[in-house]
């Protein structure tokens, strides 16, 4: 409870959507906002003991929390998804894009097929691309009606938003997608007083890596990131609650690396 009671009191009654939240970046997001003093809304997809483990996990650290089952590569399911958050809290201040896949295989481009690309892009970049515009006709409503209220939108992309990995194009086009997308929603809601962010981060410990552990660990043992280590899920939530904490208001559109100085160019 120590804990709890010396984060900031502005987020107390905030609320915060976290996409794909039930395991990795997303359940790491999901704790550390509730710590901050954010409601939590999970979502997820298809594994509901993950997500309700991220639930008890959440208020054990002093939120409210709730599960919502919802594919956002689907129109209906984001709209269920933003109705569920509107019943359960009342409001919304915080979008965290998170959800996101990688290819269900590393294959070269030239041998690339159009069905894992229009899965990633689905997924990775349609989802939240129109996730992010009805969130923010809702934000826009509740700024109307509200006056204390300064909401905000948070892109997880992926140092693979600039890093060309030819082995799987189809995630790294999804990737500087979501990055330009990032840019495209901070220029159109600036006036609305909406800021966007994305969170860039670089080689992180989830399950979604385990499958590369022995390369990267080499990598990062022979000077890939001038910070010699993994990163983890709680870097990149920690650098989320940031952003929520309201310490960045004279920024939109920007991007805050988490990779370990990986985006550093040397000679």
């Amino acid at each position: 409870m120590t804990d709890i009671q010396q984060q900031p009191s502005t987020n107390r009654g905030r609320v915060a959507l976290i996409t794909g939240a039930s395991r990795g970046i997303g359940r790491a997001i999901a704790i550390e906002l509730g710590r901050a003093g954010c409601q939590v809304m999970i979502n997820y997809v298809s594994n509901k003991t993950a997500a309700e483990e991220t639930q008890t996990a959440a208020i054990a650290g002093g939120a409210r929390a709730a599960i919502c089952q919802a594919d956002i590569s689907v129109s209906a399911d984001r709209e269920k998804l933003l109705q569920e958050t509107k019943r359960e809290f009342g409001r919304l201040d915080f979008l965290v894009n998170n959800a996101g896949i990688a290819p269900s295989k590393r294959t070269d481009l030239l041998s690339a097929t159009e069905e894992s690309f229009d899965n990633l892009i689905t997924i990775n970049l349609k989802g939240p691309y129109f996730l992010t515009q009805a969130a923010a006709q809702w934000m826009i409503e509740q700024k109307k009606i509200m006056s204390d209220y300064s909401p905000a939108i948070i892109n997880i992309t992926s140092v693979s938003a600039f890093a060309a990995s030819p082995e799987r194009g189809d995630y790294c086009v999804s990737k500087a997608g979501l990055a330009m997308m990032t840019k495209l929603y901070a220029l159109r809601l600036a006036d609305e007083g909406i800021n966007v962010y994305e969170i860039r981060p670089g080689v992180i410990e989830t399950d979604m890596t385990s499958g590369v552990k022995e390369k990267y660990d080499r990598l990062i043992a022979e000077g890939l990131t001038p910070i010699k280590r993994w990163g983890t899920a709680d870097d990149v939530a920690r650098a989320v609650s940031a952003i929520v904490s309201g310490n960045l208001p004279f920024s939109t559109g920007e991007v805050i690396n988490v990779d370990g100085g990986f985006h550093l160019r040397r000679l």
